[in-house]
């Protein structure tokens, strides 16, 4: 009897325990390197359990389970465990999402939990795991950087390395982060092979490869940050075990590295000496202006080229325009770039072609023109100036002619600038010289598949067709209403004929009332005409019009009428089968 008791006591309690399923979390921040752990906790023995999706990290070892249960001074507590490690795979806020697990019948959910996920971090090791200790020792991602206290719009580069000791080796890796230039204009060199080369680090020989390089220009003064690089590499790790031949097991791991951040020191370009016409170019510069030709005759054009070549910023400055005579009407320049971008910079040519126009015969300068930059060699600001340039206009109207023609109000003929290139041709056609393949285009499969969707169409059509053919009643009904309006069509063009007209009245009147009393023209006695005209509630007086009408037309055709009568009876006919259209029902 006591053994019951117990049991009915512990069943109780049993049944008012409270269910509790929640998540717990080794961390809430971690860097981008850092590993997760997660448990799931149950204090219930439930089943089907389903794990969330983990969005933003990636699961690098578990499920592992744990049950445990304890009985304290005649207390039980049970405890179930669902473990995880997590790693992220970006950073920013991520959210765990609900795991859910099944508990007589009921559904139990964990609450969402947020995790905060930073730059990867410098990781303590831990001394019992040898993996972890191999990797730490013998891995490493470097950014060299050329220059960390370069002036603005001054070039570094920027390279990744990643080495290895000859103790591990790698199989893979991915990017978890890319660097972030903020204020700086950045390019990359492109790495057509991943070489593997030998260099020193740390005093020790080791293996690395170029990941990435980049060319950077600080757009302004004071500290500026680059986002470090981060990685997640394949390893393979030596052992201190052996195998049956002697040779060291590997073990497969992961590590994540990280560049770190780097803070570069932008120096402003010095106030003194800077001139009032500095765009901004940075380098080592040189600078001409070459008209293509200086003696014109009436209506030619030149080009004049303004051009840059060295090394610097070449894209981020402007070059000076021109200033010519108002005679010298010049247009809108056409920009050319040729220049390549290496680890040392950018270098090459820009230029400025300008088309100009005289407008009258004479001798106009252009002006020098000045280009500044900075010089880094130096230090100090240089300006470099063109020298003037005289355009000779040979012939043509001149300026003082224009000034007298003007003033006496005789007007000559003068070419304008718009006339120059009227012959032009400005619309142009262009052709794709790539040619799209016909096999597994739209119009492919369109033609493929037509028939067969044409085929519920036809099929559709098929079964109308029958059915209108099969109708003998309606086929003959509509074939007497096409009749009437035919030969009605064709009295309103013999109206000038009187044999033709009647005869095609005539036919008209039969005809439309075969359609609408459905008889043969066997049928179509005075008495029987009447007869059914009266039974289809057709008015008595239209009735006699219409039989007098029938009778007139056979007598007309051999009796003599003028065209006035004609008329009156075409005008006749309309109204009655007006009338009867209405009348009959």
């Amino acid at each position: 009897m006591k053994r019951y008791l117990i049991l009915v006591l512990i069943s109780f309690q049993t049944l008012l325990a409270q269910v509790q399923f929640e998540a717990k979390v080794s961390k809430t921040t971690l860097g981008l390197n850092e590993r997760l752990r997660i448990d799931f906790v149950m204090n219930m023995d439930g089943d089907n359990f389903t794990q969330p999706s983990f969005e933003g990290f990636r699961i690098i070892a578990g499920p592992s389970q744990q049950v445990s249960q304890s009985w304290v001074n005649g207390k039980s507590s049970f405890e179930k465990i669902y473990s995880y490690y997590l790693l992220p795979n970006q950073k920013g806020n991520l959210i765990i999402r609900q795991a859910a697990i099944e508990y007589n019948g009921q559904i139990y959910k964990t609450s969402p939990i947020k995790i905060t996920v930073t730059n990867a971090v410098q990781e303590d090791r831990d001394p019992n795991d040898a993996s972890q200790i191999s990797a730490d020792d013998n891995l490493y991602l470097v950014a060299d950087i050329s220059k960390i206290n370069p002036y603005i719009n001054e070039p570094i580069t920027v390279v990744y390395k990643l080495y290895f000791s000859y103790n591990i080796g790698i199989t893979n890796w991915r990017e978890l982060d890319k660097p972030k230039y903020n204020d700086f204009w950045s390019q990359n060199i492109d790495i057509k092979q991943l070489v593997g080369e030998e260099g020193m680090f740390k005093g020790e020989k080791y293996r690395f490869v170029v990941l990435r390089k980049t060319v950077l220009y600080p757009q302004k003064s004071g500290k500026l940050v680059i986002e470090p690089l981060s990685l997640d590499i394949d390893v393979q790790l030596p052992t201190n075990r052996r195998d049956m031949f002697g040779r060291v097991v590997v073990t497969n791991g992961n590590k994540r590295v990280s560049a770190g951040a780097k803070t570069i020191a932008v120096k402003a370009l010095p106030e003194t000496g800077k001139p009032a016409d500095f765009s901004g170019a940075v380098g080592k510069f040189d600078f001409k202006v070459i008209p293509s030709k200086t003696n014109l005759k009436n209506g030619e054009s030149l080009d004049l080229m303004v051009s840059v070549t060295g090394s610097g910023n070449m894209k981020l400055f402007t070059l000076p325009k021109p200033v010519v005579p108002s005679s010298l009407e010049m247009y809108d320049p056409v920009h050319d770039e040729k220049v390549n971008t290496t680890l040392s910079g950018m270098s090459g040519k820009i230029s400025d072609k300008y088309t100009i126009i005289p407008q009258f015969k004479g001798n106009y300068p252009i002006k020098p023109m000045q280009f500044s930059y900075f010089d880094l060699g130096s230090g100090t600001y240089k300006t470099i100036t063109s020298p003037e340039i005289m355009i000779n206009v040979m012939d043509g109207p001149s300026a003082n002619d224009q000034v007298a023609s003007t003033t006496s109000g005789t007007s000559k003929n003068i070419i304008s600038a718009s006339e120059q290139f009227k012959y032009v041709k400005l619309d142009t056609d262009l052709i794709s010289m790539k040619e799209d393949d016909f096999f597994g285009s739209k119009t492919f499969y369109s033609l493929l598949f037509l028939p067969f969707l044409m085929l519920p169409l036809i099929v559709l059509l098929k079964k109308k067709k029958d059915t209108i053919n099969s109708d003998v009643f309606g086929n003959r009904i509509k074939m007497n209403n096409r009749l009437a309006k035919k030969y009605l069509s064709e009295a309103k063009k013999q109206i000038n004929n009187k044999e033709p007209f009647y005869v095609a009245l005539e036919k008209a009147m039969h005809n439309f009332l075969k359609a609408k009393l459905h008889i043969e023209t066997s049928d179509m006695s005075k008495s029987n005409i009447q007869q059914l005209l009266a039974s289809k509630n057709a008015g008595a007086q239209t009735v006699i019009d219409f039989i007098n009408l029938t009778e007139n037309c056979e007598l007309a055709r051999f009796a003599q009428s003028s065209s006035a009568d004609i008329q009156k009876d075409f005008d006749k006919a309309v109204m009655i089968i007006s009338d009867l259209e209405k009348q009959i029902s």
